[in-house]
């Protein structure tokens, strides 16, 4: 008898859908992803399903049979999110329910306002200051309605991504340029101000052994991600050990510039209005996660930025 256990990736092109599904094969889950084009050159193993989150029957034909769904789809640059993100959320939810799976959801700082800086537990008060912020609120409040209604829910949030694969994310399209040396290191807040960072396989590879002892979890589960806190001086000084370059420099990220093309923009609009979580600073507490996996899953700070900067071409 076949026991190995089936999850639905929905976003498996992203940065985190894709080491979700990389760290779930790697655990002996059989992986599907559901993408409206897939890769060509798409992860092996994979069962790929061509569909859209937006399309509820999509959704549900690819969760057939799936004891676990990896909602890890987001629009594009900022766009859309008042329009696409909860409906997207909605199909996962209706698909988790009529199949009997779990939903683990990728979370984010972006729910949280000043009023609970610096040190974020999972039970640090939600006062967003945009609405990309309030509909996170909402995602979360409509996965712990859903798992009292028949679908358990899992989220773990984490600070701002990074990773080999080059992607939508503050490192490789803020602070350094893909495709080129580094040569300057532009911060976005204050040098001194620590900020929180995940680096992508890390948060695939937890997923997993989350996951992994589901029988462990409550039906609502809530875990912070701890990853690393780097101020400026710390972030370009791991640039510069990773990059063996000494002469980079530190820099300032033009916010001057995002605020002239902001409104030409939508992704720059929406860019600009985060710009509040570069100006405290922001640490995730992880003990919670820490106590319950019985050690930390987090690659040495180095070989995690070396694996970065080669895979976005900037060694």
């Amino acid at each position: 008898m076949n026991t190995q256990k089936t999850v639905l990736v929905i976003g498996a092109n992203g940065g985190i859908g894709h080491e979700s599904c990389v760290a779930l094969l790697r655990h002996g889950w059989r992986v599907r992803a559901l993408v409206r084009t897939p890769r060509a050159n798409a992860q092996t193993g994979i069962e790929w399903f061509t569909g859209d989150a937006m399309n509820a029957a999509d959704v549900l034909r690819a969760a057939e049979g799936v004891e676990l769904i990896v909602h890890a789809v987001n629009p594009p640059g900022y766009r859309d999110w008042d329009k696409l993100v909860l409906p997207m959320l909605d199909n996962t939810i209706a698909a988790a329910k009529a199949v009997g799976a779990r939903i683990v959801l990728p979370g984010t700082i972006y729910n949280f306002g000043p009023d609970a800086f610096p040190a974020l537990t999972e039970h640090s008060p939600q006062h967003p200051l945009t609405r990309k912020g309030e509909i996170r609120v909402e995602m979360e409040r409509r996965l712990a309605a859903a798992a009292e209604t028949g679908a358990p829910a899992l989220i773990l949030r984490c600070g701002d991504f990074f990773g080999p694969q080059p992607g939508n994310n503050w490192l490789s399209q803020g602070l350094i340029k893909q495709g080129a040396p580094v040569r300057t290191v532009q911060y976005p807040g204050p040098s001194e101000i620590g900020h929180a960072w995940a680096y992508l396989p890390d948060v695939g590879e937890t997923l997993a052994r989350l996951v992994d002892r589901a029988g462990e979890l409550g039906r609502f589960e809530v875990f912070h991600f701890g990853g690393y806190w780097l101020d400026g001086h710390e972030m370009t000084a791991t640039i510069r050990r990773s990059a063996n370059n000494p002469s980079i420099a530190l820099g300032r990220f033009p916010w001057w510039l995002v605020t002239l093309a902001a409104p030409f923009m939508q992704t720059l609009r929406e860019l600009r209005k985060m710009r509040y979580l570069w100006r405290a600073p922001i640490k995730l507490d992880d003990r919670k996660l820490l106590a319950f996996l019985g050690a930390k899953p987090y690659t040495p700070i180095d070989d995690a930025m070396r694996a970065t900067l080669a895979g976005n071409g900037c060694l």
